[in-house]
This record gives structure tokens, sequence and C-alpha cells, in this order.
């Protein structure tokens, strides 16, 4: 009986993780398609200002990613850069190049409540964490992402709460390496393009300061339009900056 039982358990053991791995990869394939471009906008608000920025992003999967800030005039033209896990920027009023080291990843990006990581899409929550079922109500399935061995992440574990409906989240509360609630995104008001759903609305707020937060609001989407290489090289920093 007893050898039934863990043969029982290990096979539904199983199902589970497959179960797991699916939902992933069918969210990170919505949220990415094979490439994306967005154009966005961003309020950053704490206890002493407010402020917006626009912003546009390209990128493909999840290695290539290049950022462009629109708004405000002050910090138009900066532009970021992620390939195959490195990360530059690029100052116009300096005219200079500067790579971010991984121990950068975790600072706040542009004074916002979102990271460098965030931003350029660093991490992947494909190839970088091994996904379990943590709860299964209705439509809504919640999992708790755990890194691989060895995978270059900033994150001690992820609890994301998913829509299988349409394959979108709808929180994720982000832990650092003692287990510790850090943060937390809320994804709302998710829109259809073609054969993609997306949240068009996220929040992001702090547990630490409660009272900072940013909206970011997509504005423009457009799934698989072939996003020329030409953005993904070092040289795209400064000329697309103009």
């Amino acid at each position: 009986m007893r050898r039934i039982f863990f043969i029982f358990f290990t096979f539904t053991a199983l199902l589970l993780a497959n179960e797991a791995d699916d939902i992933i990869k069918k969210l990170d394939q919505n949220m990415r398609g094979e490439d994306i471009y967005l154009k966005m906008s961003m309020k950053v608000v704490s206890s002493s200002h407010e402020r917006s920025m626009e912003i546009e992003s390209y990128s493909q999967g999840d290695k290539k990613s290049f950022t462009k800030i629109l708004y405000p005039p002050k910090d138009r033209g900066i532009t970021f850069l992620s390939l195959d896990n490195q990360m530059w920027q690029y100052v116009p009023k300096i005219e200079r190049v500067i790579k971010i080291p991984p121990s950068m990843m975790l600072q706040n990006w542009m004074g916002s409540d979102i990271t460098n990581d965030d931003m350029v899409k660093q991490s992947s929550i494909v190839d970088d964490y091994d996904a379990k079922i943590l709860k299964k109500e209705g439509n809504i399935t919640t999992l708790e992402l755990i890194p691989k061995e060895n995978a270059a992440v900033v994150w001690g574990k992820i609890i994301t709460n998913i829509d299988t409906t349409n394959y979108t989240p709808i929180k994720d509360v982000f832990y650092d390496e003692e287990d510790k609630e850090v943060r937390f995104f809320i994804y709302e008001d998710v829109k259809q393009f073609g054969k993609y759903f997306i949240p068009t609305y996220w929040k992001v707020s702090s547990l630490e300061k409660p009272q900072n937060y940013t909206e970011i609001f997509l504005n423009e989407i457009v799934y698989d339009s072939k996003i020329s290489d030409e953005y993904f090289t070092k040289s795209a920093l400064k000329r697309y900056s103009r």
C-alpha cells in the first residue's frame, strides 16, 4: 500500500509540476510574443512629490530589450539596452555609454518603484525559475517561483496569481533572499491584441514605503512586428537616442 501511495503521490506531483510549467510558459509568451513594441506613460508618486514619464520599449524574447525615455525633456533621449544578461545606459548630456553591473539590477529605475531588472526584463520566469502550484480557485492559479540553482536573479522567490482564462498576471509578490516581502505588482485592464492578452495598467508598490507607488499605463502595444535587430546593438544606444 505504501508503495502504491508513493507512486501515486509522485505521479500527481509530476502532473502539477508540468501544469505549473505550462502555465508560466503561456504567461510569458502572452507578455512577450515573438517581439513587442510598447509606448507607455508612468506616474511616480511619493510622499513628497509626483512626476510623470513617457517611455518606448522594443523587445525580442527575453534576451534583448531597448528602452528610450521620451518625456520629460530633461531626460529625453536617455536609452537602455539589455543584451544577453548585460545592461548599458546612454546619457545624451554627457554623451557617454555606461555599463550597469549586475549588483545594480535591484536599484530603482529612474527614481520609480520598478528596478533595472524589471525595465530591461533581465530575468526570465521560464529560464530562471522553477514553478510550483500553491492553490487553484476557479480560473485563478497561485504559483510559487523559486530561482533555479545558479540563476542570475535578484529575488528570493515570487508568488504570482494568474488568470488561466487568458494567461495574464493579476498580482505578483516579490520576496528577498531572507523570505521577506519586498514589493508587489497589481495588473488590471486586460486587453486583447490578436492572439495575445496583456494587462494595460500596472501598479507597483513597496512594502517598506506603502505611500510610494508607480503606475504604468500601456498606451500603444504592437506584437510580432519583426522589430529590427539594429535596436539590439550597443551602437543603437546613441543612434536612437535622438
